[in-house]
């Protein structure tokens, strides 16, 4: 039994549970599950995860919303193949950068839904061109051991 200052700490509301939040374009997700798809946190987005690959993310944020719907993990060199299968398929704005290697089936475009779904049906199928191993984070200390150091001279 808590007494005293122990016994309101649990009565504070820091240990009222938060909402969570929802799930942005959930049909992808549903659309996923013969490939037991897992998701993780991201950016204020929903980072998408089958095995150990990253293929999506789910992005619908108010504060640029251009670049809302589904972001597909892949790399330059399959972008004009990609095209082909997702006319309306873009880089990423929010990324300050030309062309990336995400790409973004955009909220907005008249096809979202169609072009999402037939992006979860090329993940499904295993498709190579979608999907991502993410690189390992590493933090400063292990960058710093990494890099050689000359030694002074005596």
């Amino acid at each position: 039994m808590l007494h005293g200052k122990n016994r309101k700490a649990l009565d504070d509301d820091a240990f009222v549970a938060r909402p969570r939040k929802r799930v942005p374009y959930e049909f992808v997700l549903d659309a996923l599950i013969a490939v037991s798809p897992w998701t993780r946190p991201m950016f204020g987005c929903l980072a998408v995860y089958v095995g150990d690959k990253i293929v999506l993310i789910l992005r619908d944020k108010s504060g640029t919303p251009a670049d809302n719907g589904v972001w597909i993990a892949t790399t330059q060199e399959h972008h004009e193949s990609l095209r082909h299968e997702f006319p309306n398929m873009r880089s990423i704005r929010v990324l300050r950068r030309k062309v990336t290697g995400w790409q973004v089936l955009p909220a907005e475009a008249a096809d979202f839904e169609e072009a999402a779904l037939r992006a979860c049906e090329l993940i499904v199928g295993g498709d190579a061109r979608i999907g991502k191993v993410p690189g390992s984070r590493r933090g400063a200390s292990a960058k710093a051991k990494k890099r050689k150091i000359p030694k002074r001279p005596r």
